[in-house]
């Protein structure tokens, strides 16, 4: 049985095993690493995927994380990284984490969630690239960056590079780059 829920500190290390083992250390270079590097996700918007086994212990099978973004001077959400556990893909998971995210972001009020995705997959769940034709990541033009408006017309005509965008009076985190990662500069600590 799979249990979608709120991350916890302790998920953490097997979160990060996780995104290991399904998408490598090139993770640390894309340019959407820009936008979370020293940022928290939003409140409330770090979910898990856990299974239980037959010990009755959690397993951690899959991991969302929205991130808080300024979309051409409109406040959004960054989606990602979605990942699930290898041995586990297939099985809906994703699909799971992706309805529940949404879901979640809606809830709490949020008005578009953008993400740098492959089209034909994202398309069942409401993003394109209608709306973001104006925006670029931090790295540049970026030909995958789709979007879905959880507000009609939130991102109507918004136009410039998607930016990082603290919570109100938080403090960005200290940014550590894993040994041997290379590529994108990450932003210094404030």
């Amino acid at each position: 049985m799979i249990t979608i829920r709120p991350e916890r500190p302790a998920d953490v290390p097997a979160r990060e095993a996780l995104l290991d083992r399904a998408m490598g250390p090139c993770r640390f270079t894309k340019g959407s690493e820009r936008l979370r590097a020293g940022n928290l996700p939003a409140a409330g918007l770090a979910l898990v995927a856990v299974a239980s086994g037959p010990d009755g212990r959690e397993r951690l099978v899959g991991t969302v994380r929205l991130w808080p973004v300024s979309a051409g001077g409109r406040d959004g959400l960054l989606l990602g990284p979605l990942a699930v556990d290898p041995d586990r893909q297939g099985e809906g998971i994703g699909a799971a984490l992706m309805r529940h995210a949404l879901a979640e972001a809606t809830r709490r009020g949020h008005a578009a969630v953008l993400l740098v995705g492959d089209a034909p997959y994202y398309a069942r769940f409401g993003f394109s690239a209608a709306v973001t034709a104006g925006l670029g990541m931090p790295n540049g033009p970026e030909p995958r960056l789709l979007a879905r408006e959880l507000v009609p017309g939130a991102l109507a005509g918004a136009a410039g590079t998607v930016t990082q965008r603290l919570p109100a009076g938080a403090a960005r985190r200290a940014v550590r780059r894993p040994a041997g990662v290379t590529g994108l500069p990450l932003p210094r600590a404030a």
